[in-house]
Protein backbone atom coordinates (compact mmCIF):
# COMPACT_ATOMS: atom_id res chain seq x y z
CA UNK A 1 0.00 0.00 0.00
CA UNK A 2 2.74 2.58 0.81
CA UNK A 3 4.39 1.99 -2.58
CA UNK A 4 1.06 2.43 -4.41
CA UNK A 5 0.49 5.66 -2.50
CA UNK A 6 3.92 7.00 -3.41
CA UNK A 7 3.41 6.17 -7.07
CA UNK A 8 0.04 7.93 -7.00
CA UNK A 9 1.58 11.02 -5.43
CA UNK A 10 4.36 11.03 -7.99
CA UNK A 11 1.94 10.71 -10.93
CA UNK A 12 -0.22 13.52 -9.61
CA UNK A 13 2.87 15.65 -9.14
CA UNK A 14 4.30 15.22 -12.62
CA UNK A 15 1.04 15.20 -14.60
CA UNK A 16 -1.09 17.72 -12.75
CA UNK A 17 -3.51 19.66 -14.94
CA UNK A 18 -3.10 23.35 -15.71
CA UNK A 19 -5.27 24.17 -12.72
CA UNK A 20 -2.40 22.99 -10.53
CA UNK A 21 0.72 24.45 -12.17
CA UNK A 22 4.09 23.19 -10.94
CA UNK A 23 7.56 24.34 -11.89
CA UNK A 24 10.44 22.05 -12.78
CA UNK A 25 11.95 22.84 -9.39
CA UNK A 26 8.70 21.78 -7.65
CA UNK A 27 8.78 18.45 -9.46
CA UNK A 28 12.47 17.92 -8.64
CA UNK A 29 11.77 18.72 -4.99
CA UNK A 30 8.88 16.23 -4.96
CA UNK A 31 11.07 13.55 -6.48
CA UNK A 32 13.74 14.16 -3.84
CA UNK A 33 11.12 13.82 -1.10
CA UNK A 34 9.86 10.57 -2.62
CA UNK A 35 13.42 9.21 -2.85
CA UNK A 36 14.03 10.11 0.80
CA UNK A 37 10.85 8.29 1.88
CA UNK A 38 11.78 5.29 -0.25
CA UNK A 39 15.27 5.14 1.31
CA UNK A 40 13.75 5.29 4.80
CA UNK A 41 11.34 2.48 3.90
CA UNK A 42 14.20 0.33 2.64
CA UNK A 43 16.19 0.91 5.85
CA UNK A 44 13.22 0.06 8.08
CA UNK A 45 12.27 -3.05 6.06
CA UNK A 46 15.87 -4.23 6.10
CA UNK A 47 16.04 -3.79 9.88
CA UNK A 48 12.79 -5.72 10.33
CA UNK A 49 14.20 -8.60 8.30
CA UNK A 50 17.40 -8.52 10.34
CA UNK A 51 15.48 -8.64 13.61
CA UNK A 52 13.37 -11.54 12.33
CA UNK A 53 16.54 -13.41 11.38
CA UNK A 54 18.06 -12.85 14.82
CA UNK A 55 14.88 -14.01 16.55
CA UNK A 56 14.89 -17.17 14.46
CA UNK A 57 18.52 -17.83 15.36
CA UNK A 58 18.23 -16.88 19.03
CA UNK A 59 17.88 -19.21 21.97
CA UNK A 60 14.79 -18.60 24.16
CA UNK A 61 15.50 -17.42 27.68
CA UNK A 62 14.86 -19.81 30.52
CA UNK A 63 11.35 -19.66 31.93
CA UNK A 64 11.08 -17.18 34.77
CA UNK A 65 14.58 -15.80 34.16
CA UNK A 66 14.94 -12.09 34.93
CA UNK A 67 17.56 -9.73 33.50
CA UNK A 68 20.45 -8.95 35.82
CA UNK A 69 20.20 -5.45 37.30
CA UNK A 70 23.01 -3.12 36.24
CA UNK A 71 25.39 -2.16 39.02
CA UNK A 72 28.52 -0.67 37.50
CA UNK A 73 31.02 -1.16 34.72
CA UNK A 74 34.60 -0.01 34.33
CA UNK A 75 35.19 1.31 30.81
CA UNK A 76 38.34 2.51 29.11
CA UNK A 77 38.16 5.86 27.32
CA UNK A 78 41.84 6.01 26.40
CA UNK A 79 42.27 6.95 22.76
CA UNK A 80 38.51 7.16 22.19
CA UNK A 81 36.94 10.13 20.36
CA UNK A 82 35.84 12.70 22.93
CA UNK A 83 33.54 15.70 22.58
CA UNK A 84 33.39 18.40 25.23
CA UNK A 85 35.43 19.44 28.24
CA UNK A 86 37.77 16.59 29.19
CA UNK A 87 37.37 17.59 32.85
CA UNK A 88 33.58 17.69 32.82
CA UNK A 89 32.12 16.15 35.98
CA UNK A 90 30.25 13.42 34.11
CA UNK A 91 31.27 11.17 31.24
CA UNK A 92 28.68 9.68 28.88
CA UNK A 93 29.91 6.75 26.77
CA UNK A 94 27.94 5.66 23.72
CA UNK A 95 28.45 2.34 21.94
CA UNK A 96 27.22 2.89 18.41
CA UNK A 97 26.71 1.35 14.96
CA UNK A 98 26.64 3.63 11.91
CA UNK A 99 24.18 1.40 10.04
CA UNK A 100 21.77 1.02 12.96
CA UNK A 101 18.52 3.00 12.41
CA UNK A 102 18.01 3.32 16.17
CA UNK A 103 21.46 4.90 16.49
CA UNK A 104 20.47 7.19 13.64
CA UNK A 105 17.32 8.18 15.51
CA UNK A 106 19.38 8.95 18.61
CA UNK A 107 21.76 11.04 16.51
CA UNK A 108 19.01 13.13 14.93
CA UNK A 109 16.60 13.47 17.85
CA UNK A 110 18.43 13.12 21.18
CA UNK A 111 22.12 13.79 20.62
CA UNK A 112 21.50 17.47 19.66
CA UNK A 113 19.72 18.02 22.98
CA UNK A 114 22.53 16.37 24.93
CA UNK A 115 25.00 18.54 23.05
CA UNK A 116 23.18 21.79 23.82
CA UNK A 117 22.30 21.12 27.45
CA UNK A 118 25.30 19.16 28.69
CA UNK A 119 28.27 19.04 26.31
CA UNK A 120 28.44 22.69 25.30
CA UNK A 121 27.84 23.77 28.89
CA UNK A 122 30.84 21.75 30.10
CA UNK A 123 28.84 19.40 32.30
CA UNK A 124 29.36 16.22 30.26
CA UNK A 125 32.20 14.67 28.32
CA UNK A 126 30.82 12.58 25.43
CA UNK A 127 32.80 9.51 24.39
CA UNK A 128 32.16 7.33 21.34
CA UNK A 129 32.93 3.62 21.24
CA UNK A 130 32.25 1.41 18.21
CA UNK A 131 29.94 -1.58 18.32
CA UNK A 132 29.07 -2.53 14.72
CA UNK A 133 26.60 -5.43 14.57
CA UNK A 134 28.31 -7.18 11.67
CA UNK A 135 25.80 -10.03 11.34
CA UNK A 136 23.01 -7.66 10.37
CA UNK A 137 24.87 -4.47 9.38
CA UNK A 138 27.64 -5.51 6.96
CA UNK A 139 28.70 -1.93 6.16
CA UNK A 140 28.92 -0.70 9.76
CA UNK A 141 32.41 -1.97 10.56
CA UNK A 142 34.08 -0.17 7.65
CA UNK A 143 32.07 2.95 8.46
CA UNK A 144 33.52 2.86 11.98
CA UNK A 145 37.00 2.68 10.48
CA UNK A 146 36.12 5.59 8.19
CA UNK A 147 35.18 7.76 11.16
CA UNK A 148 38.51 6.98 12.81
CA UNK A 149 40.33 7.81 9.57
CA UNK A 150 38.56 11.15 9.73
CA UNK A 151 39.92 11.52 13.26
CA UNK A 152 43.47 11.18 11.92
CA UNK A 153 42.87 14.45 10.08
CA UNK A 154 41.22 16.12 13.06
CA UNK A 155 37.70 15.63 11.69
CA UNK A 156 36.31 12.64 13.55
CA UNK A 157 33.08 14.35 14.54
CA UNK A 158 32.56 15.84 11.08
CA UNK A 159 32.85 12.36 9.59
CA UNK A 160 30.69 10.91 12.37
CA UNK A 161 27.93 13.36 11.44
CA UNK A 162 28.20 12.68 7.70
CA UNK A 163 27.90 8.93 8.25
CA UNK A 164 24.77 9.26 10.36
CA UNK A 165 23.26 11.75 7.93
CA UNK A 166 23.75 9.22 5.11
CA UNK A 167 23.03 5.84 6.71
CA UNK A 168 21.69 4.34 3.47
CA UNK A 169 24.92 5.18 1.63
CA UNK A 170 27.88 3.48 3.31
CA UNK A 171 29.67 1.63 0.51
CA UNK A 172 33.38 2.29 -0.08
CA UNK A 173 32.50 4.78 -2.81
CA UNK A 174 30.02 6.50 -0.51
CA UNK A 175 32.56 6.72 2.30
CA UNK A 176 35.01 8.47 -0.01
CA UNK A 177 32.30 10.97 -0.97
CA UNK A 178 31.43 11.63 2.67
CA UNK A 179 35.12 12.15 3.48
CA UNK A 180 35.37 14.74 0.72
CA UNK A 181 32.22 16.48 1.95
CA UNK A 182 33.69 16.55 5.46
CA UNK A 183 36.78 18.32 4.16
CA UNK A 184 39.24 15.43 4.39
CA UNK A 185 42.28 14.90 2.20
CA UNK A 186 40.96 12.24 -0.22
CA UNK A 187 44.28 10.47 -0.82
CA UNK A 188 45.15 10.22 2.87
CA UNK A 189 41.65 9.02 3.70
CA UNK A 190 41.74 6.34 1.00
CA UNK A 191 45.13 5.10 2.18
CA UNK A 192 43.96 4.98 5.80
CA UNK A 193 40.71 3.16 5.04
CA UNK A 194 42.23 0.58 2.70
CA UNK A 195 45.05 -0.19 5.16
CA UNK A 196 42.59 -1.39 7.81
CA UNK A 197 44.83 0.20 10.44
CA UNK A 198 41.92 1.00 12.76
CA UNK A 199 40.21 -2.38 12.54
CA UNK A 200 41.91 -3.63 15.71
CA UNK A 201 40.61 -0.61 17.65
CA UNK A 202 37.08 -1.28 16.48
CA UNK A 203 37.43 -4.95 17.52
CA UNK A 204 38.70 -3.83 20.92
CA UNK A 205 35.64 -1.61 21.38
CA UNK A 206 33.33 -4.50 20.51
CA UNK A 207 35.07 -6.79 22.98
CA UNK A 208 34.92 -4.29 25.83
CA UNK A 209 31.31 -3.48 25.03
CA UNK A 210 30.37 -7.15 25.31
CA UNK A 211 32.21 -7.41 28.62
CA UNK A 212 30.22 -4.42 29.89
CA UNK A 213 26.98 -6.07 28.82
CA UNK A 214 26.26 -4.38 25.49
CA UNK A 215 24.14 -6.62 23.26
CA UNK A 216 22.63 -4.05 20.89
CA UNK A 217 22.94 -0.44 19.83
CA UNK A 218 22.86 2.25 20.88
CA UNK A 219 24.07 1.52 24.40
CA UNK A 220 25.02 4.19 26.95
CA UNK A 221 26.98 4.29 30.19
CA UNK A 222 27.17 7.27 32.54
CA UNK A 223 29.73 7.78 35.29
CA UNK A 224 31.86 10.34 37.08
CA UNK A 225 34.90 11.64 35.21
CA UNK A 226 38.20 10.79 36.84
CA UNK A 227 40.77 13.62 36.56
CA UNK A 228 43.33 12.74 33.88
CA UNK A 229 41.99 9.19 33.98
CA UNK A 230 41.83 6.70 31.13
CA UNK A 231 38.87 4.82 32.58
CA UNK A 232 35.50 5.59 34.12
CA UNK A 233 33.32 3.65 36.49
CA UNK A 234 29.82 3.84 35.03
CA UNK A 235 26.95 3.65 37.50
CA UNK A 236 24.11 4.21 35.04
CA UNK A 237 23.26 2.21 31.92
CA UNK A 238 20.73 3.18 29.23
CA UNK A 239 19.76 0.55 26.68
CA UNK A 240 18.52 1.48 23.21
CA UNK A 241 17.33 4.71 21.59
CA UNK A 242 15.64 6.24 24.60
CA UNK A 243 14.07 9.72 24.77
CA UNK A 244 16.17 12.62 25.98
CA UNK A 245 14.46 12.56 29.38
CA UNK A 246 15.83 9.08 30.10
CA UNK A 247 19.42 10.14 29.44
CA UNK A 248 18.87 13.44 31.23
CA UNK A 249 17.66 11.60 34.34
CA UNK A 250 20.75 9.38 34.33
CA UNK A 251 23.10 12.33 33.89
CA UNK A 252 21.42 14.36 36.62
CA UNK A 253 21.56 11.40 39.02
CA UNK A 254 25.31 11.06 38.49
CA UNK A 255 25.82 14.83 38.72
CA UNK A 256 24.03 14.76 42.06
CA UNK A 257 26.58 12.30 43.42
CA UNK A 258 29.36 14.66 42.33
CA UNK A 259 27.86 17.47 44.41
Amino acid sequence: MPKIFLVAVFVLGVSAPAAFPQSDEDIKSLRRDIDAVRDSQKLILSEIENVKRLLQQGVPAAAGAAPTAFREAVLSIEGAPILGDKNAKVTLVEFTDYQCPFCGRHFSQVYPQINEEYIKTGKVKYVLRDFPLESIHPLAFKAAEAARCGGEQGKYWEMHDKLFENQTALTATDLAAHAKAAGLDAAKFKECLESGKHAAKVRSDIAEGRTAGVTGTPGFFVGLTQPNGTKITATKNIIGAQPFTSIKDAIEAVLATAK
